[in-house]
């Protein structure tokens, strides 16, 4: 069955490293619905977040195959595990009608968006949270008139956890 995984990959900070997993991925007919690398607290350490619609046995052979990258310091499908906290990032442009503007400011407190932008009739609100309340947003924010948007896609950390002897937290 096909879902949605999310994978994150663990890898050295090296040029090109996002664009070697992504094109390892296209060259095998993966669709990528979105991709989010950065440096971490380490900058010789770069995690790359992945979200690919793929049924359990693609994950596994994707997994596999990031796993024999050079770089690949270690990959987790995060999907069905409760002890990561994902995150998205969304930016959106509204048209503002004056009779509309107080109950769209009560969606915008309800939800902590933030207005980063506001004129006489168009707002820009930036908003993060969990990928089903920025869904949500979405949906409620159509009726008032949205323009555009660009979402970040997932990014995501384990929760803290006491590590093992000799494991570090997150690696």
């Amino acid at each position: 069955m096909v879902e949605k995984h999310t994978v994150i990959v663990t890898v050295l900070n090296s040029a090109g490293v996002l664009a070697r997993v992504a094109g390892l991925l296209s060259q095998r007919g993966y669709n990528i619905e979105s991709a989010i690398g950065a440096p971490t607290e380490n900058p010789e350490i770069y995690k790359i977040s992945l979200v690919v619609a793929e049924s359990k046995e693609h994950i596994e052979q994707i997994t596999k195959q990031l796993n024999k990258l050079v770089d690949t310091l270690k990959v987790v499908d995060i999907s069905h595990k409760d002890n990561y906290i994902v995150r998205e990032y969304i930016i959106l442009k509204m048209d503002v009608t004056q009779k509309k503007r107080v109950d769209l400011f009560n969606l915008i407190k309800y939800f902590k968006a933030h207005p980063i932008d506001i004129t006489s009739d168009h707002m820009i609100l930036e908003l993060s949270g969990n990928p089903r309340k920025i869904d949500r947003f979405i949906e409620l924010m159509k009726p008032f008139g949205i323009k555009e948007f660009v979402r970040s896609g997932e990014f995501a950390m384990a929760e803290y956890q006491t590590p093992k002897k000799g494991e570090k937290n997150g690696y």
